[in-house]
């Protein structure tokens, strides 16, 4: 089955909707799925409730539906990089589920499982615990944290053959496979394509069984977050 469409818009046509919640990959500015980010943002849907580690930054990845206010939910772990993200929060235009970082990746797992919930000892005893079940184990108390299933899952890889398989690179894995696997239909930007059987079985990182629909973006933009040089010697 070949899953590889022409375009970013194509591979999102007649999937994504007002009021849909989606899974996006990324961490940071690494291993963002930026192409299709932008033909989302296109398509005008609004009213979204984006599940992501960070919402990119102002002008580039999910910053750019904060820009026209697509997203009315963030579910998110870090969020310090966008001051569009800080003033549409602080003004009360955007809804925003502050999640622990490792919280936020089990969910994502989790609901990818079809495991429903799962105790943490992180949060407890914090906001993060509040109208949420706790309960004990050995002697130490635990929260509940619910997974998390995405309607749409949009991914960012690396290399993927027309099956779907997968091969990430280095830290650009990150959120990926996670968000890939909690979508209820996951659809995946990657830098090359490479015919069926060219990935050895050891390189495959998330098999196609997740995989319903890939575009190809051979030249994606990879911002640096935080540039920083050291001087010269002599300098």
């Amino acid at each position: 089955m070949n899953k590889i469409y022409p375009s970013a818009a194509e591979a999102l046509k007649g999937v994504v909707a007002d009021g849909q919640t989606l899974a996006v990959g990324g961490f940071g500015l690494c291993g963002i799925p930026e192409a299709l980010i932008e033909a989302l943002r296109d398509t005008g849907v609004k009213n979204l409730t984006v599940i992501s580690n960070n919402a990119g930054v102002d002008g580039f990845g999910l910053g750019k539906l904060l820009e026209t206010r697509q997203i009315k939910k963030m579910i998110s772990s870090y969020v310090g990089e966008n001051k569009e993200f800080e003033r549409q929060y602080l003004a009360g235009e955007l809804e925003l589920e502050f999640t622990p970082q490792g919280t936020l990746a089990e969910k994502l797992r989790a609901g990818g499982a079809g495991i429903p919930a799962f105790f943490t000892k992180t949060g407890v005893g914090t906001l993060v615990a509040e109208g949420k079940e706790t309960r004990e184990f050995d002697g130490e108390t635990y929260v509940m944290e619910r997974a998390l299933v995405a309607d749409i899952a949009l991914v960012k890889a690396y290399q993927a053959d027309h099956s779907g398989n997968l091969r990430f690179r280095y830290t650009a894995r990150n959120f990926n496979p996670a968000a890939a696997t909690a979508g209820k239909i996951t659809v995946v930007e990657v830098e090359e394509v490479v015919e069926n059987g060219a990935l050895a079985p050891d390189d495959v990182h998330l098999p196609g069984i997740y995989v319903h629909r890939i575009v190809h973006n051979p030249n994606p933009e990879k911002r640096i977050e935080q540039r920083t040089v050291s001087p010269k010697a002599g300098d």
